[in-house]
Parts: C-alpha cells; sequence; structure tokens
C-alpha cells in the first residue's frame, strides 16, 4: 500500500472520534463583551500567553481562534503522524505559495495550523531554542538587550519540561541535562524507537569526524549547534505535547479565561487614544468561521469584543499581517487600491517574509541480508504492518509512531573557501547555513512514493536564507486567502548554500556506514546532479517549504522607521496593540522555529505584566 494513501486512511479514519469540547464554540456563548486582554490566535505563541496572563485571577483574557478543536484526533497525538496533518485537512489552512521564480514557477501548498495549538499541533514537533548568536542579534537590531540570550535564557527553563523517552533507556551522553529545564510546561524528549539507520549515521560521524562530527546536545542557546545528534522532540509518553495540550491545558479550568474557536477575527477597530501621537485598537470584529454556523442569519453576522488594556495579534506570520493590513495598517498605496481606509501608513507590514527552503534527497536502499533492522519505508508501503503499528500506538502509545520522523539531524556551515564569494548571512560562526535530517523513508511533498523499491531521506533544509518575500490582501474580504510569495532561491547565497549543501550530502551519503545500505540517489535529475549546473537545475525543480516562515511584522528599535513592532512588541504608531508570534523575528532562527516562539512569547508575556503597572 502507499505510504501516502495509509497515513490520509489514517487521518479520514479518525477524524470521526469523539471530541469533548473545552472550549466555546459560538459567539452567543460569550458571557461579556468586555475582556482585560484579547488574544488574537490560539497558537503557540497565542496559548503560552494566555496561560502566563491568566496567572493573575484579576486578569481576563479571551482568546479567539479561527480553527477547531485539537481533541479526538490521533494523527494529532502520534508524532510520527505529524506530515499527515497538513496539507488538505481540516487542520490547515490549506494555503498555496504564488508560482515561485527561483523554483521553475511551480506553487505548492503552505501548511499553517487552524486549530487549537495553531502549528504546534501539526508541525513535525523538532524542538530548539535557536542560538545565541540568533538571539544576540534579535538584541542587537531591536537594540533591547532583553531580547540577548543572557536575558533570554531564564525562559528555556521556565516554558520546557525534559522527560524520559517512551522506551525509558538510558539517554546519557544523548542531550546535556543542564541546557534543559525539568518543571516547564511543555513536555520535551529524545526517541525510543531505534530506526535502520540511526547506527549508521552515528557510525558517519566516526568515520568523517571532520565534517560530520558529533555533538551531544543540538538544541542550540550555550551550546554550537554544529554537527550530528539526537533528535529532540515536543512529545511526552508518546503524545505531542503543543501549546494546547501544553499551556492551555494547565490554564484551562481557570475562570479568567476564555477560549473561542471557530472565529475569524475580520478586522481590529481604531478606539480612543490616551496617547493623541498614537492610535488605539482595542476593539476586535470577528465571525464564524464559514461552515460553523448553527444558521444561515449567524453567517453573516459580526460580533465585536474590547480590551480594556491590550489586543494581542498571535495570528502568526501569514494571520498577524493579513490582519494588520485588513485593519488600515500597512502600505497606503496598496491599502487603497483595495478601498482599505488607512490607519496608520506602514509599508513594512508583510514584507521581509523569510522561510527555510526544503529539499529532499532520496535514495534507494536495500536492508542487507544479515540486518536485523526493520525499514521503516517497508513498513509504511505495507498495508497490515502499518495496521499493526497504528494498533499498538492508539493501544499502548508506543512503537514507531510514538516516535518522531527521525531520531538523528545536523547541522552544518557552509566551508570557509565557499564563504569567501558569499557574504555570511547567519549570526555568528557557531550558528548553522543548513540541516539535514536523515529518515529511513521516502519524504517527498506532494509527491507520491513509487509503486516498488525502498527508500531513505536526507531532508535538507535551507536555514540562513536572504532571499525576502511578502504577504499581501487578494480583497478587502477577510475570508479571501492572502497572496503569499515566500521568494525562494532567488538570491546568489540561497542557491550557492543549498548547492553546497547537496554536495555534502552526497559526501555523507558516501560514507563507509551507508556502503551495504544505499544503492543509488532516486530520480533522474538527482542521479545527474554531479556538476554545479545539474545540481541547481535539481534544487530549483524539488526544493518547496519547512512552513517555518518569519519576519511578516518585523521588531527594529524604538526609534527605527522601518519595521512593524518596537522592541516590546508593540505596532510602531499604535497603542493597546502588540504582535506576539514568530512574524516578529527580523531573521528566521537557525533552527526549528517553535521553540523561539515560546521563549518569545514568554517574554512578552513578562513585558505585557511590566507595562500593566
Amino acid at each position: 500500500m502507499n505510504p501516502s494513501k495509509f497515513l490520509s486512511f489514517v487521518l479520514a479514519s479518525v477524524l470521526a472520534a469523539p471530541s469533548l469540547a473545552v472550549t466555546l464554540t459560538q459567539p452567543t456563548q460569550l458571557s461579556t463583551n468586555s475582556y482585560d486582554y484579547i488574544i488574537v490566535g490560539a497558537g503557540t505563541a497565542g496559548l503560552a500567553l494566555a496561560n502566563r496572563l491568566t496567572e493573575d485571577p484579576k486578569v481576563s483574557v479571551l482568546v479567539l481562534e479561527a480553527g477547531i478543536s485539537d481533541e479526538g484526533v490521533v494523527p494529532m497525538q502520534a508524532p510520527f503522524l505529524g506530515p499527515t496533518l497538513s496539507p488538505n485537512t481540516p487542520f490547515d489552512w490549506n494555503y498555496t505559495v504564488t508560482p515561485q521564480v527561483g523554483l521553475n514557477g511551480r506553487s505548492f501548498p503552505y501548511p499553517r495550523g487552524k486549530v487549537l495549538g495553531g502549528s504546534s499541533s501539526i508541525n513535525y514537533l523538532i524542538h530548539q531554542f535557536g542560538t545565541k548568536e540568533d538571539w544576540n542579534r534579535y538584541a542587537d537590531v531591536s537594540g533591547d538587550q532583553g531580547w540577548s540570550w543572557d536575558k533570554m535564557r531564564k525562559y528555556v527553563r521556565k516554558h520546557e519540561r525534559i522527560v524520559p523517552p517512551i522506551d525509558s533507556h538510558n539517554t546519557a551522553g544523548q542531550y546535556l541535562p543542564g541546557n534543559h529545564g525539568t518543571n516547564g510546561v511543555v513536555s520535551v524528549s529524545l526517541q525510543g524507537y531505534n530506526t535502520s539507520i540511526d547506527a549508521r549515521v552515528l557510525q558517519a560521524t566516526k568515520e568523517l569526524p571532520g565534517e560530520f562530527p558529533f555533538n551531544q546536545d543540538l538544541s542550540g542557546g550555550d551550546q554550537p549547534m554544529l554537527g550530528i545528534g539526537f533528535v529532540q522532540t515536543n512529545a511526552g509518553n508518546g503524545t505531542r505535547s503543543s501549546s494546547s495540550t501544553s499551556y492551555l491545558a494547565q490554564a484551562n479550568s481557570r475562570p479568567n479565561l476564555t477560549v473561542l474557536i471557530n472565529a475569524t477575527v475580520t478586522k481590529l477597530l481604531s478606539t480612543a487614544a490616551n496617547d493623541k501621537k498614537l492610535k488605539a485598537f482595542r476593539s476586535v470584529q470577528f465571525s464564524n468561521t464559514p461552515g460553523t454556523s448553527p444558521s444561515a442569519e449567524s453567517e453573516s453576522k459580526s460580533w465585536t469584543v474590547k480590551a480594556r488594556k491590550e489586543i494581542v495579534l498571535s495570528a502568526g506570520s501569514v494571520g498577524s499581517a493579513q490582519i494588520l493590513l485588513l485593519s488600515g495598517i500597512g502600505g497606503k498605496s496598496n491599502l487603497q487600491k483595495l478601498n482599505i481606509p488607512v490607519e496608520i501608513n506602514n509599508p513594512n507590514v508583510g514584507d521581509n517574509l523569510s522561510d527555510h527552503a526544503l529539499l529532499p534527497n532520496i535514495y534507494r536502499i536495500q536492508n542487507p541480508a544479515n540486518s536485523t533492522d526493520v525499514v521503516t519505508d517497508s513498513i509504511l508501503a505495507n498495508a497490515n504492518a502499518a495496521g499493526d503499528v497504528l494498533t499498538q500506538y492508539v493501544s499502548t502509545r508506543t512503537g514507531l509512531f510514538a516516535n518522531n520522523i527521525a531520531n538523528k539531524y545536523g547541522f552544518f556551515r557552509l566551508p570557509k573557501q565557499i564563504l569567501q564569494r558569499v557574504s555570511d548571512p547567519s549570526p555568528g560562526p557557531l550558528s548553522p547555513h543548513w540541516e539535514v535530517l536523515p529518515v529511513d523513508f521516502y519524504i517527498n511533498p506532494g509527491i507520491p512514493r513509487p509503486g516498488d523499491g525502498t527508500y531513505m531521506t536526507f531532508v535538507l533544509a535551507l536555514l540562513t536564507p536572504t532571499s525576502r518575500g511578502s504577504v499581501t490582501l487578494r480583497s478587502k474580504n477577510p475570508f479571501d486567502k492572502p497572496i503569499i510569495n515566500p521568494n525562494m532561491l532567488t538570491t546568489v547565497f540561497d542557491i550557492t548554500a543549498t548547492r553546497e549543501a547537496v554536495k555534502a550530502i552526497k559526501r555523507l551519503a558516501a560514507a563507509p556506514a551507508f556502503s551495504d545500505y544505499i544503492v543509488a540517489p532516486y530520480g533522474e535529475a538527482f542521479a545527474a546532479a554531479t556538476t554545479d549546473k545539474n545540481i541547481d537545475t535539481y534544487i530549483r525543480g524539488l526544493t518547496t517549504t519547512v512552513f517555518h516562515p518569519t519576519g511578516t511584522a518585523s521588531m527594529t528599535s524604538a526609534d527605527s522607521s522601518h519595521g512593524v513592532v518596537n522592541p516590546d512588541l508593540t505596532v510602531k504608531g499604535t497603542e493597546g496593540l502588540r504582535v506576539v508570534d514568530a512574524s516578529v523575528f527580523p531573521f528566521t532562527p537557525s533552527c526549528h522555529t517553535a521553540g523561539p516562539t515560546y521563549l518569545l512569547a514568554e517574554r512578552a508575556a513578562d513585558l505585557i505584566k511590566r507595562d500593566a503597572h
């Protein structure tokens, strides 16, 4: 059975599973239209923020989420099944990017979570903090040393809870306990199910230590994030740990927290300002998400709620920019073309979109006759075997599906001779330019697995892109999807770095550890990728997104006319309005973005509490 079809079957088979509503589902259930804080978006940052703000029982918070509940969805709980949650599912906004000039004019899905937990409920669960150089650059750009790693380190312990792997194996030498938190909110664990390539990947670090060294902890922070090591996953007891199952679950019984799902925010409304030099936005207009209204009459109705203190946009790098633009905060000329009244002329809103590019490098493999390893690709290709694994997971929360898709990953810099030809966009010498995620099965987003053969994939991610894109409005209709153009691989650095990463992956695949395992590159373009020209052709024909968008509401210094938010995350020129999500990162972190977003939300909560007194 085609594994992609199997995974689709898994998703469909559990969508009808009973779900216990833990939140309000209709605007008519709201007991008031006034709250201290209104958070738009129940995603990675939004629910972390809601938890922290409602620690004070005197503070009331309303969270508005356009998506649905995350309860009762087995693929959302099973770490391995993350890839089944997008695209074309009820949990995804199901966006599509514009044809990409740097990718042969191709368009492809752009997953964003539309569910409690946001993208932390549909991502691939990999947990890192970002390097200290990432955070120090944010501090330098913003002029606020509170964003430096020395000041942000404490939030690791506040948000993270390291838990044992599902098989309770001895994790000595697999991570550095002193770099992590044990009493936080979000569960983080190592993997508990070995795959057929794990020992080979580690052996390659011994065979090629100069280029592919072992690193005991690749979470970032104080530790250089370079080398190959053990994947750390947002999961505990074999179950995904999202912002919903952690931060919201911890706070959900508080009477001062209200969460309303099926609520699409259509615009922010200007209100009276205390400071006449600023424009205040303390009212939110929203409607039922299409298809969730109990009647035709309520389908077309809109509601307004008011914040006594602040509105916080946590709708993500696509959603927050879209809402700002719909509210008249954006470039004057573009807003006027759509007949949107201009409240604040800021052409930076929606610009500076940056994302990690993904390239799956697929090899045909063979499992040696004397090996006892079971290749994951073989399990996914066999309906009975895959069904057994699913049954095991549902019954015991163990086995392959309790694991992430990968057990090892690697992070690397370009060779010095390459950096003599192109400017280095990384935040420093301890930060990587690219990542590799080796898995013993076929991954190729949007392209089904062949019906025969057995495969592994070295998934490549470009971590320091210099290409910049945008999120713009298609129309003034808030239910029209925005125009998303990540503008991938349109700079010399980006294609050069990806090309050199492909060469490095080929050297890794040629390590003696893989000599009896890897048969040949899969696909004509990959097989022909032996010259720079052919490698570039291969890259542009297959690259897609890791869906780590950042930057569309960039943070800059308070006195800068560039950017969208100030160092305290208030929207420039406004009062009572902040943005707290990955859109404020002026540069995409050189790692997976969920962890940095959690840290951002933790500090944002402290900033908001400070300003309330």
